[in-house]
């Protein structure tokens, strides 16, 4: 797949799945509580908007030469070394990747609650405009 329709389909990817947030963000606001459907269809979301922003940064870390890790965490340490992350947003990376990682591996420990704020609060926006911003070919 040549980059510019990975990043195509990266971007589709980012909006489709933000849309769902964005859905379920708003019944929350207006008071509403989900379904435990809708509740699931919050973290596959969320799941996918993570491994999307996994995936684009090794292929960033590839378009620069660098060596792709095989861990996540290994692979936003090294983005933000190459400077395509500012160090500050690292830590956020962090705890985002291991949300992800709960959502995988450790499915019978998520508190719902917690993921719903986050939702409420939007503070999946760093994912999203992550995947919607171009690869920069410093």
């Amino acid at each position: 797949m040549s980059l510019d329709l990975y990043l195509k389909e990266t971007a589709h990817l980012a909006r489709q799945q933000s849309a769902l947030l964005e859905g379920a963000r708003d019944m929350l606001q207006r008071g509403e509580k989900l379904t435990p459907l809708e509740e699931s269809g919050v973290l596959h979301a969320l799941q996918i908007l993570i491994e999307n922003a996994i995936g684009k940064t090794k292929q960033t870390l590839k378009i620069a030469n660098e060596p792709v890790p095989a861990s996540a965490y290994d692979a936003f340490e090294a983005l933000t070394r190459i400077g395509q992350l500012p160090s500050d947003h690292l830590p956020r990376w962090m705890a985002i990747i291991g949300l992800r990682n709960r959502i995988v591996h450790e499915y019978m420990n998520i508190d719902i609650g917690r993921v719903l704020q986050l939702i409420e609060e939007e503070n999946y926006k760093i994912v999203v405009d992550f995947l919607l911003s171009p690869i920069n070919d410093n």
